[in-house]
């Protein structure tokens, strides 16, 4: 062979170098996006739950998936910007921690699917067109708050019986309590109770809030699951502890940060299931036709340590209805 046929083999070959290299490269694994209205700290149990989901059904991260996150540290009406953000990088699927999540990101996108865990109806939300079949691109969970508000409010009045005046924290113009707030004439008449409306602003209204349940003569207070909430559990147990006031949470969260008692859906459970919708939809299915579903289990966690600082005794009855009796 000539020298000069030969220059142009190894030439030619070196030109393909590049070419075959990137044929050779596995493509790149499907972003899973997380919206949360949570701060990172205070979403991490139902995130490493979504992560324990994927890998029970044979996701591994870095392997078969990335996550893309976007908190809003409990401040909804940061969502609609982070949402676009997300969109923006293209996700296979959008996991949304709230119903203002879902709205922002539904508002962001129609074509990503989305997996949402909601204390609101989807349908009135306008997420979906029913629950057995969305029709959006919009699927996961719904409990519904508004229906668990007089089971709260009657494990109250039995945690500390006679209590007549009770006050309810809200966040004004945050959707999630929007239901609350329409049941909450009802629920709190069924029962005999007056219950009072008290407007928490933001971090530095809390401490005017319990001032104000004090000042107004509250005998016990309930708080509900809007993400500002979640994200200051700790400064809001605290704080009830402080100003001796029994107060009713609706997760989990609250009671392991001190609080005395919670009646609700476990979250995290919640984002471990929402990795079932995630592997129908890697594997083809359309969030159009996947049911919207709603959790079969409510659980009542009572705190004994907080029970004791507030000088309240439990009968051995009431304590045998706990699904978890923390010590």
């Amino acid at each position: 062979m000539r020298r000069r046929d030969f220059i142009k083999i190894i030439a030619g070959s070196a030109a393909a170098w590049p070419l075959t290299a990137r044929a050779q490269q596995p493509p790149p694994v499907p972003v899973i996006g997380v919206l949360n209205g949570l701060s990172l700290s205070a979403a991490a149990r139902n995130i490493e739950a979504f992560r324990s989901g994927l890998l029970d059904l044979g996701y591994f991260e870095g392997r078969d998936y990335s996550l893309e996150f976007r908190f809003a540290d409990g401040f909804f009406d940061r969502l609609p910007k982070l949402a676009v953000e997300l969109v923006a990088v293209k996700p296979a699927v959008i996991i949304a921690g709230s119903p203002p999540a879902a709205v922002a990101a539904h508002k962001a996108t129609q074509t990503i699917p989305i997996v949402m865990n909601s204390s609101q109806d989807p349908v009135g939300l306008g997420l979906a067109a029913s629950l057995s079949r969305p029709g959006s691109n919009v699927t996961g969970f719904w409990w519904g708050d508004e229906h668990l508000l007089g089971k709260r409010l009657e494990l109250l009045t039995k945690a500390v019986p006679g209590i007549k005046r009770i006050g309810y924290f809200n966040i004004p113009n945050d959707p999630t309590f929007v239901a609350i707030l329409t049941s909450l004439p009802a629920a709190s008449a069924a029962l005999g109770l007056d219950t009072r409306i008290i407007d928490v602003q933001g971090p530095s209204d809390l401490d005017n809030a319990f001032a104000t349940a004090k000042r107004e003569n509250r005998q016990a207070l309930l708080v509900g699951t809007g993400p500002f909430f979640v994200s200051h559990r700790a400064a809001v147990t605290a704080l009830a502890a402080k100003a001796k006031l029994p107060t009713m949470y609706s997760i989990r969260e609250f009671v392991l940060a001190g609080g005395l008692m919670s009646y609700g859906t476990d979250l995290a459970n919640l984002y471990r299931e929402k990795a079932r919708f995630v592997d129908k939809l890697f594997k083809g299915a359309s969030a159009a036709d996947l049911p919207i579903e709603r959790p079969s289990k409510v659980e009542l966690l009572i705190n004994l340590k907080a029970a004791k600082a507030l000088g309240l005794t439990f009968s051995p009855s009431f304590l045998a209805t706990a699904d978890e009796v923390i010590e």
